[in-house]
């Protein structure tokens, strides 16, 4: 039996990437279930460095209490194309710590007024960290790309997801206007798993 813990204790994370990752042999566990805590400073420019600083963070943490096992740890956010890939590793605070997401939105709305729709691309980005229990590394990054819009619509998702325009549904209905079955069938998160589950089928991919 292979343990991989993954950094979070978040249940519908856990979830996505038990599915994704249904390699035989494989069990999964969070923070809490391996009886580990970790809670690093997030502190890289990109999402592949904060990935990897959780995923160092949670292995330290695994060797500490003498636990043989692989980590998983992931990292993600919105980039925008007009503001140079912002808010980026600064997607969930882009309004300050104490911001919610409709400060976050409203910031987002601000700082692109006046920009056309021609000009409004933007993605959500995921990069999974996965560290070996011999420390080898696999990283792995999925996108979503798609446009901002100029106000929230729809009452799903969370995040920026009512203003965010998916250009494989035709750039007509935000994330937070469909199910999440459809959600989760482009998301980037997803994309990232499929692509580490390819590198990690495959080690010399």
């Amino acid at each position: 039996m292979k343990t991989v813990v993954i950094a979070t204790n978040n249940a519908h994370k856990v979830s996505e990437i038990r599915s994704a990752l249904d390699f035989e042999g494989w069990e999964f566990r969070t923070l809490a279930e391996a009886g580990l805590a970790s809670d690093p400073v997030e502190d890289a420019d990109s999402f592949e460095g904060n990935g990897r600083i959780k995923a160092e963070a949670a292995r330290a943490a695994a060797q500490a209490a003498g636990l043989a096992c692989a980590v998983l740890a992931d990292d993600s956010g919105l980039e925008v194309d007009a503001l140079d890939g912002a808010p980026g590793v600064y997607s969930s605070r882009y309004a300050g710590a104490d911001g919610d997401d409709a400060a976050n939105n409203a910031k987002l709305l601000a700082e692109l007024a006046g920009v056309p729709d021609g000009e409004r691309a933007a993605r959500f980005a995921c990069t999974l960290v996965f560290i070996d229990e011999d420390g080898t590394e696999t990283v792995a990054r999925g996108t979503v790309e798609g446009a901002i819009g100029h106000e929230p619509r729809g009452e799903e998702g969370f995040g920026y997801d009512p203003l965010f325009f998916p250009d494989a549904f035709g750039g007509e209905r935000t994330l937070a206007e469909v199910s999440q079955e459809e959600k989760n069938a482009i998301s980037h998160r997803g994309c990232a798993l499929r692509v580490l589950r390819d590198r990690l089928a495959t080690p010399s991919a």
